[in-house]
């Protein structure tokens, strides 16, 4: 019954389970056109990630222009694409991650300040370079035992986002600091936003297709392998070896 899409089209589609495959099928709700001068593969890495950081900093935090994002994790892809939309909404953003490679690309995707969380303390770094007062937004994609000190580092009525999980570990947060520092915790599941809130979604998805077709955003693609070898392509991602998106591609024609 789809008659707006035909043989041929470029389209980019949220396919959840099941999509490291050369065919699927999904609702067409969820395929969106990709701009004919957009290449694919960054295309394939592009909905997840920057819908993700798009509905956590603007419909989630209420992000203002002027207040400080601190980004955990902020060279995986939907890190670098909070670091990438929090300089756009005119955020003063403050990148962590555990390597120097991974912050110069952090830096030259609009990062203002960037913590080395491999050798420096994340809660003095964040002091430091806030003169005290914390970070207005925090943007925790990795868990384990960098919540807490990145709770501990929120400022005074800040938003707390619990994205994920990179680390493995889901942390247990002391819910006094909550109380202190009078902030939110608040969940970001893009997933489900989109089941449950279709209008709002096809919304932000129009709006990030937007800014992808005008080049305001752009996809890292780190590595792509072909169909054969994703397992290998997982193993990058899970080993945190990834600088951006890793995008597995079936031979052409298949």
């Amino acid at each position: 019954g789809v008659t707006d899409l035909h043989v041929g089209d470029r389209v980019l589609a949220g396919a959840g389970a099941g999509g490291l495959a050369d065919r699927v099928a999904v609702r067409r709700e969820q395929v969106i056109r990709v701009p004919d001068h957009v290449d694919l593969a960054a295309a394939s890495g592009f909905l997840y990630a920057y819908g993700t950081s798009l509905h956590g900093l603007k419909d989630r935090a209420r992000i203002q222009p002027g207040e400080s994002l601190l980004v955990l994790g902020a060279a995986g892809s939907v890190g670098l694409a909070a670091v990438e939309l929090g300089a756009q909404m005119g955020a003063r953003v403050i990148a962590a991650a555990s390597t120097d490679e991974k912050l110069a690309l952090c830096r030259e995707r609009g990062a203002t300040e960037t913590i080395n969380y491999g050798r420096e303390d994340l809660k003095t770094r964040v002091r430091e370079l806030t003169d005290g007062a914390g970070a207005d937004v925090v943007y925790d994609v990795v868990g384990a035992g960098f919540s807490e000190p990145a709770l501990r580092s929120t400022a005074w009525g800040g938003r707390f986002l619990v994205v994920g999980f990179a680390a493995g570990e889901i942390p247990r947060i002391p819910l006094n600091l909550v109380l202190l520092k009078g902030c939110a915790v608040v969940g970001v599941w893009w997933g489900e936003y989109a089941k449950r809130e279709p209008v709002r979604y096809q919304q932000d998805v129009g709006e990030l297709v937007a800014m992808l077709g005008e080049g305001r955003i752009r996809p890292h693609v780190w590595a792509t392998y072909p169909l054969e070898q994703a397992a290998e392509a997982m193993r990058e991602v899970a080993d945190r070896r990834a600088i951006g998106k890793v995008v597995v591609v079936p031979r052409a024609g298949e």
